[in-house]
């Protein structure tokens, strides 16, 4: 009797860890639910937009990133002593869109042949990067940039760099979703600056 009841406690207890084990394992192999990519494309106004638009994009958060100093401010970053860039951190769910598409869309939106400015901004708080989360995007970013770099449809060096990802720091709140919450000053901007022209110019067609 006690050889059975020790049986099926130790039948039990095996199946425990065997489930328990199976459990681990699917956690450890499913994608992650939500992922981070984060792009320096001159005024982070622009290019919240631009990602807020495209499907699996769950937000795109304007921010600073690269610089030397702690706690930036928009102030500070304006006088381009501090090192940092306006960027966009993007949240986005790797099953509805891929990080190939976020760096299609980054490229189609910048000028990649202007070096510390884009557009009608100068300094190079709005120079253009790719700041990558991980080996993964890394190796896409660089493979993007090359295929770029081979086929370009426009003359120009590319001067976009690729760098590790440093810490972000959220910019203030009166710029986040800017061109939602003051559109007539937005697109008034975004057309003064030359933005849509000079795109069209560089890619032949309005950005995507």
């Amino acid at each position: 009797m006690h050889t059975f009841k020790t049986l099926v406690t130790w039948l039990v207890f095996a199946c425990g860890i065997g489930l328990g084990a199976q459990a681990h394992a699917a956690q450890a192999a499913a994608p992650a639910a939500t992922a981070k990519a984060t792009f320096a494309g001159g005024c982070f106004w622009c290019m919240e937009e631009a990602y807020e638009a495209v499907p699996g994009v769950i937000s795109a958060v304007s921010g600073y990133m690269g610089g030397k100093t702690k706690k930036p401010t928009y102030e500070s970053i304006s006088t381009g002593t501090t090192g940092h860039a306006e960027v966009v951190q993007v949240e986005y769910d790797p099953a509805k869109v891929s990080y190939a598409r976020l760096l299609d869309v980054f490229w189609k939106n910048i000028d990649p042949t202007q070096r510390d400015g884009q557009f009608c901004d100068h300094g190079s708080q709005y120079r253009t990067a790719i700041y990558y989360h991980g080996e993964a995007q890394k190796k896409l970013a660089e493979a993007s940039k090359a295929a770029l770099e081979k086929n370009k449809p426009f003359k120009g060096d590319i001067v976009t760099e690729i760098t590790a990802a440093p810490q972000f720091y959220r910019a203030e709140e009166y710029h986040q979703d800017f061109y939602k919450k003051n559109p007539t000053r937005y697109k008034i901007y975004r057309t003064g600056c030359g933005r849509d022209a000079r795109l069209q110019a560089l890619w032949g067609k309005s950005p995507d």
